[in-house]
């Protein structure tokens, strides 16, 4: 069993884990989301849709500690399929 269901949830769950986890000193959100928009276009789904403003309080949300991976998964799907 996947412990993430679907490209949605695998999405964000990498999104989380790199934004929260610190992997480099500086860039931490720009990362996550870069990774998480290139498993998004490898799995075939168009995250250029996404405007700079949604990413920009996606991640920073993510940062803060208010959004965790189920809510990002739904709000990752809303602003693309939008």
């Amino acid at each position: 069993d996947d412990a993430y269901p679907d490209r949605w949830t695998k999405a964000a769950a990498l999104l989380h884990s790199v934004v929260k986890n610190h992997a480099l000193v500086d860039g931490n959100k720009r990362l996550g989301w870069l990774a998480c928009a290139v498993f998004l276009e490898i799995n075939g789904i168009d995250a250029t849709r996404a405007t700079d403003d949604d990413i920009v309080e996606l991640v920073t949300a993510v940062a803060a500690g208010t959004m965790e991976v189920g809510e990002l998964a739904e709000r990752l799907r809303e602003m693309i399929e939008t």
